[in-house]
């Protein structure tokens, strides 16, 4: 079993940042995105989870940077942020990403996300920020700040146009080191065969370890974003590494 992790480099500004459940205004400074970047590299990442805040947020674009960060490092990259027509999804997959997040532009143009995803298939990927509010689950879009509709409802109707990869994001979770949204995070599993990215709320080696131990029991999680927790040194990438690593499907004995 491989449970995947994904260091995330957010950029705002040129730099590589934090926010606290998604909102403008509350960034922490982290420096340069591209040292940030190679540091989860040489520490052992596979991928990188790099996201242009700004393009995101609709108030300019980090694309140029994004881009030289992407040809630098030897590792695979999901791309996210502000990717909602054919130019912006052109420009992110031309930097040689492995593969890009849709976000608003899923909720908001259904047809050209359709199309997105019969074209590119395997490279597309789509992020499902997840608000829930009286106990309904409501997807956020235009960077957090508008209603995106029903969680469910959203899910069926990309199934239906062959999404391959879901990066689910309990908003009140994001940047807070609160721990995940376990049950969240399975219930969408279980309601699609896509493998599901979980991203938000890890705190502790033991969140990742929760985590991989559902992928082993069976639950579609093949992975976890990782950021606060990371750059305010909870732990480090090769601890995390080396715990998920040790967890074995359900049967199987650990040697």
């Amino acid at each position: 079993m491989s449970f995947t992790l994904l260091p995330a480099v957010d950029v705002a500004d040129g730099q590589a940042v934090r926010l606290v459940q998604g909102e403008a205004g509350t960034e922490t400074g982290y420096g340069a995105p591209r040292e940030a970047a190679l540091q989860w590299q040489r520490d052992g990442a596979e991928w990188i989870h790099l996201v242009d805040l700004d393009a995101a947020f609709g108030r300019g674009s980090n694309a140029e940077l994004l881009a030289g960060v992407v040809g630098e490092l030897d590792v695979a990259v999901e791309l996210s942020g502000g990717i909602r027509d054919d130019a912006s999804l052109e420009r992110a997959l031309s930097t040689g990403c492995a593969r890009v997040n849709l976000g608003t532009a899923a909720l908001e143009n259904p047809e050209w996300c359709a199309r997105a995803i019969a074209a590119h298939g395997e490279r597309i990927a789509v992020g499902l920020d997840v608000r829930i509010v009286d106990g309904e689950h409501r997807l956020a879009a235009r960077g957090w700040t508008r209603d995106g509709g029903d969680l469910w409802e959203v899910l069926e109707r990309l199934d239906r146009d062959g999404c391959a990869r879901y990066v689910v994001t309990d908003v009140s979770k994001d940047g807070t080191l609160r721990g995940p949204n376990l049950d969240l995070l399975r219930s969408v599993a279980e309601a699609t065969k896509a493998p599901v990215i979980a991203s938000g709320g890890i705190a502790e080696v033991a969140d990742l370890v929760a985590l991989a131990e559902l992928a082993a029991s069976g639950v579609g999680i093949e992975g976890s974003i990782v950021g606060k927790a990371l750059y305010a040194g909870r732990f480090t990438l090769p601890e995390a590494l080396e715990a998920v690593r040790a967890v074995r499907p359900a049967g199987r004995a650990a040697g």
